[in-house]
């Protein structure tokens, strides 16, 4: 969240981003309710010291006195009574719009409405010419991902239909294998570059998703949540990740952390997110490998660049034509100051479909979540949190599958890959 300090002095910029960004946000109220806070707070702890110091006199005044003192002592208590209740009730709705307002956005990123204003910035490969795979003589039509992956037998979607649902799916065959080989694929990499290696639970409190940005339990949410607890199925590593120093002071010689975390991924594809989308685009249950930093605010920008340019080098090593995006402001999420996304060319949507994501979230998150850095001075202050997609195993396979199917309907596997796969498989064909 962004501090409230900063909210009073740059009332009218903080109201202009949150229009910038397509956030209704009532920052007058919120400054309104400021104020009152304020003031009933320090009423509170002043009827709090007279009545502490009354308890003190009654014990150790005489009868005759201690009289009058426990008529006053009541009198306070029954301030008390109606404040403590009003001073809650005021701090319900306090945190309410404090919590909606974003972060304020990097004076680069393009000012638009929606995803369609987000600007290209980058672009890598060449998109495929399959007419030219197919020979002069040929009709043959590429196809999308879930087509190709069911005639290969290395998806079932209907069996996971049975067990779990729409949009779950079992991966199988070389699909399994495929997986697995991403996944070591990105570790190896980001090991090199000096990522801690993790594997995180896929279970956080509603503490730790409020902290990162995610609202677990509201309208419109893309988390699962465990009935009669405070867990929820999580939706990134990013939450995990981002959870793991809460509370902590870092000292400033041990800064940047970089991490790279494995989990599953949950997501319900609630309301505006459950537009339709054929196979692996969006559903319920997905792995990721998460990058996740820990920067001192003078190098959050740097490490921004450091991420985005990971997450291009993987795409680039597994050779699938790619662009990348800057992201617009009606399209950022509410704790992102800037984002990066990668987009690879997709034959099931004849366009370009997000594979990556990479965020500098400031000190937005670490000040939910309260953690620190200690100068060597001795002075703390919030460090910045950054996040960045080295490969979700959905997005990544559609590329892959799409990208590397041949006329014949097989699917070759991306050099890079094979030292990861079994007596390392050229290429997945049809099952006889």
């Amino acid at each position: 969240m962004l501090d409230i300090k900063f909210i009073r002095e740059n009332q009218k910029e903080v109201q202009k981003n949150c229009e910038n960004r397509n956030i209704k946000c009532d920052i007058d109220r919120l400054l309104q309710l400021d104020e009152k806070r304020k003031n009933l707070i320090q009423y509170v702890e002043e009827l709090n010291a007279e009545k502490n110091k009354l308890n003190i006199l009654i014990q150790k005044s005489d009868s005759e006195e201690r009289g009058k003192l426990i008529e006053q002592g009541r009198a306070v208590k029954e301030k008390l009574e109606k404040s403590e209740p009003e001073l809650n009730e005021l701090m319900i709705e306090y945190n309410s719009i404090l919590l909606r307002v974003p972060n304020m956005t990097h004076p680069d990123s393009p000012v638009g409405k929606n995803d369609s204003e987000n600007k290209e910035i980058e672009r890598y490969g060449e998109i495929p010419n399959f007419s030219a795979q197919g020979g002069p003589a040929s009709d043959w039509e590429p196809k999308g991902h879930e087509e190709l992956m069911k005639d290969l037998d290395i998806i079932d979607f209907e069996k996971a239909a049975e067990v779990s649902g729409s949009k779950f799916y079992y991966l199988k065959n070389e699909g399994a294998l495929l997986e697995m080989a991403l996944i070591q694929f990105a570790f190896s990499k980001l090991v090199e570059k000096g990522f801690t290696p993790f594997i995180t639970p896929d279970l956080a409190r509603d503490k730790v998703l409020e902290g990162i940005g995610f609202n677990p339990r509201g309208e419109e949410n893309q988390i699962y949540s465990i009935e009669n607890t405070d867990l929820n199925l999580i939706g990134t590593a990013e939450i995990t990740m981002g959870g793991y120093h809460m509370g902590e002071t870092i000292p400033e010689e041990k800064l940047p952390l970089k991490y790279a975390a494995l989990s599953h991924c949950f997501r319900t594809e609630a309301g505006s997110y459950g537009r339709h989308s054929s196979g692996l685009y969006r559903v319920h249950q997905f792995s990721k490998v998460e990058m996740f930093a820990y920067t001192l605010p003078e190098e959050s920008e740097k490490m921004h660049e450091e991420l985005k340019n990971i997450e291009i080098e993987i795409f680039k090593d597994l050779e699938i034509p790619f662009r990348v995006v800057d992201i617009c402001t009606g399209d950022l999420g509410g704790p992102a100051y800037r984002k990066y996304d990668l987009e690879a060319w997709m034959t099931s949507k004849n366009n370009w479909g997000e594979i990556t994501s990479t965020s500098d979230t400031t000190a937005y998150q670490s000040r939910r979540m309260n953690i620190k850095v200690e100068r060597k001075n001795g002075k703390k202050e919030y460090l910045h949190m950054l996040n960045g997609t080295a490969i979700a195993v959905s997005r990544a396979l559609i590329a892959i599958i799409e990208n590397y199917q041949q006329a014949d309907g097989s699917v070759k596997i991306p050099k890079v890959l094979k030292k990861y796969m079994p007596v390392q498989i050229d290429v997945i064909s049809k099952k006889k």
